[in-house]
């Protein structure tokens, strides 16, 4: 029997009639009921028409405009930059019957975000997702004035806000998109804040000048490949409100250096901080430099490559700021017996909260996981566990499986290829491809009679 075809409704017919016919819809949209703006965005967003995209910013009736949920492929960077450039920085001048209403347009992919936020009952228009930090606000410029009586509605020209997140890549698509912001906000002669929630660079070096247009003090998220700290410090100066911290491959002179104190004072002022990333920061002997400056409540906390010593797991599972996180990365640094100690009291102590645990190629032998076990089957929470690229027999491998199926949450085990499986350890070059096929296959014939369907063990072969 086949299944039945759910019939198109009349809102459905309408929006694809005024689809296939652009010259028509962008004229429509004059007279179209509001009603239909929402559903219609969407459908040309999916679509790509770009033309219609780009008229319907110039009429939007509604406070804001918000991407939302709607997936961005490559093909979308066009309709994203149209809706840029045609975004309506000053009201009309002439006698349009539909004046534009639009004062936030969102560019972010947010998933639990609408379209546009529904509208209450209140003299003053109201969205969820606009700036609350930044001096540039609509919010702090208009304050709790009521729009009708504030006179801003026929001033040129007027706020507007554009929220963004901005990865800065080197890419040709990042260059002209930050070139058609940078040209946007100068064309508004100071009437658009660009407010960036998450800001991601790669090579800070290249970009010092064209960030100067940017808000620092809105951004959530920085995330810093290559920069030095030095440069790191001028833009941390200006935030305040940071909840994530991303600095990989990051240069400086000393950890006593001036420098390096600076960056540790910008730490402690940082009061909303739940996620710190100091990948590759030579951090031998001086975690507790760094911890000691992070205020109490971090959720997430990524330190690979950071050469950590005995002293530093020490003070890490005794640190108050490590007491009940969710994410835990100490991949790429080495732990010797005498760290093993440390490192289960600091699992029994997150037992509760830790969520996601990555131990990937930290030199574990068959001896250091069996001391592991006992704590880390403590864990109940635990949803990932990685621990690739350690020297783990088989018969380990297969007893860590046992110890681990009965953690329900548990969902994701990123495991060691046993070191059976190569001619020479770890040089990827002597894996023995059939040997490798049988440790896959014993493991899922386990998880099989574990009835542990839903527990995925992979492994990194490259």
């Amino acid at each position: 029997m086949m299944d039945a075809v759910v019939p198109s409704t009349l809102l459905d017919l309408a929006v694809q009639s005024l689809l296939s016919n652009e010259s028509a819809a962008i004229q429509a949209l004059e007279d179209i009921p509001r009603e239909l703006f929402v559903p219609l965005f969407i459908a040309a967003f999916k679509g790509g028409h770009k033309s219609i995209l780009s008229a319907m910013v110039k009429v939007w009736p509604f406070y804001c405009l918000h991407i939302g949920s709607l997936s961005i492929q490559e093909s979308h960077h066009e309709l994203l930059k149209a809706m840029i450039e045609y975004l309506p920085l000053c009201p009309a001048q002439n006698s349009a019957p539909r004046r534009p209403k639009i004062r936030i347009l969102d560019l972010r992919q947010v998933t639990y975000s609408r379209i546009t936020c529904p509208e209450v009952i209140s003299k003053s228009p109201l969205c969820f997702h606009s700036c609350a930090y930044s001096d540039h606000s609509i919010t702090k410029i208009e304050g709790h004035l009521p729009l009708g009586n504030s006179g801003l509605e026929t001033q040129s020209p007027r706020p507007v806000e554009l929220l963004v997140d901005i990865s800065l890549d080197g890419s040709l698509i990042e260059k002209e998109f930050l070139d058609l912001l940078v040209g946007k906000v100068e064309e508004s002669s100071g009437s658009l804040h660009v407010c960036c929630r998450d800001l991601q660079v790669d090579k800070l070096r290249n970009y010092k000048r064209t960030l100067k247009f940017l808000d620092f003090n809105c951004v959530d998220r920085l995330s810093v490949t290559k920069g030095s700290l030095s440069y790191i410090n001028s833009i941390l100066s200006r935030m305040a409100h940071l909840q994530s911290l991303s600095l990989l491959k990051v240069s400086f002179r000393s950890l006593n250096g001036k420098v390096f104190k600076i960056f540790l004072s910008h730490l402690q002022r940082m009061e909303n901080l739940k996620e710190l990333n100091l990948a590759s920061f030579y951090l031998k002997n001086h975690l507790d430099k760094v911890l000691r400056f992070i205020p109490p409540g971090l959720d997430f906390l990524y330190l690979p490559f950071c050469n950590l010593s005995s002293r530093d797991y020490q003070f890490l599972s005794q640190s108050p700021q490590a007491t009940h996180l969710k994410l835990l990365n100490l991949s790429n640094n080495t732990m010797y017996w005498n760290d093993l100690e440390p490192i289960c009291t600091l699992l029994v102590n997150l037992s509760g909260t830790l969520q996601i645990l990555e131990l990937n190629n930290c030199h574990i032998s068959d001896s250091a996981i069996s001391v592991l076990i006992p704590a880390l089957i403590r864990c109940t929470q635990l949803r990932v566990l990685g621990f690739a690229s350690n020297p783990i027999t088989m018969p380990i491998l297969m007893n860590i499986m046992n110890y681990l199926t009965p953690l329900m949450e548990l969902k994701y085990v990123i495991y060691p290829i046993p070191v059976h499986c190569f001619d020479e350890w770890h040089f990827q070059c002597s894996l023995d491809r059939r040997k490798l096929a049988i440790v896959q296959l014993q493991l899922k014939t386990m998880l099989e009679l574990a009835q542990r369907n839903d527990m995925k063990w992979i492994t990194y072969t490259e």
